[in-house]
């Protein structure tokens, strides 16, 4: 694909990620008023991963362009860090966490949707702004693959990474469990304690699993040899 139509799809992406963000930061629900805010929602946090993902992405881009045909070697220092720094957000961020939030999302959504998302969230939140945080993150982090090679870490590095993303986070939802008596999800409710610490530790080993996938898939597409 070429690199003028790819910097514009970036541009559009980074542009319905911004949208979807004001809309839904606009929404009046309880839940945004309650210890934590919209930061204690996993999909607020990868909506914000996304957008400043592509944001990097589309500076990326205008950087690459004005630095075309320029032999300043200082630029083209500063554009091989902005490159690094966009290929780590990716690997460790932008996919792992893009895909596992579709993925879990709608596995348990199908499954007994109140678990996840009660159905009274349907007056706050309209059909179009759900699939925009819970379904178009997974085709848009794949373009983005698909049109540009990422350089992946280590995989030592790359996992360590998005381990400490993920059990982060669960330190996040056990404290604001601890302060306020309730559990960020409703799914969290009906589980033993031991139950729990297993499912906490099988969300960590899918989240590094989705690593994995990413970077076997980032491969793949752009195997040299093929």
């Amino acid at each position: 694909m070429a690199l003028v139509p790819c910097q514009v799809l970036r541009a559009a992406i980074l542009l319905s990620y911004c949208s979807i963000l004001c809309n839904y930061k606009a929404i009046d629900m309880p839940a945004h008023q309650t210890y934590g805010g919209s930061w204690k929602f996993l999909t607020f946090i990868d909506l914000v991963i996304q957008a400043v993902f592509f944001g990097i992405c589309v500076l990326t881009d205008l950087s690459s362009l004005l630095t075309r045909g320029n032999d300043s070697q200082e630029q083209e220092r500063q554009l091989k860090k902005l490159i690094s720094l966009r290929d780590w957000v990716m690997a460790v961020l932008a996919f792992p966490v893009g895909v596992f939030v579709v993925t879990m999302f709608w596995s348990i959504y199908i499954y007994d949707r109140e678990l996840v998302y009660p159905k009274l969230l349907d007056n706050f939140i309209p059909a179009w702004l759900n699939h925009g945080m819970h379904t178009t993150v997974l085709p848009f982090v794949l373009i983005e693959m698909r049109t540009t090679h990422h350089q992946y870490p280590s995989r030592s590095c790359g996992l360590a990474a998005v381990c400490t993303f993920a059990v982060g986070y669960i330190l996040w939802v056990c404290w604001i469990h601890h302060v306020t008596g309730v559990w960020v999800y409703p799914l969290l409710e009906h589980l033993s304690p031991g139950v729990k610490i297993i499912f906490f530790a099988a969300v960590t080993v899918i989240i590094n699993v989705f690593y994995l996938v990413g970077e076997v898939l980032n491969s793949y597409i752009w195997d040299t040899q093929k």
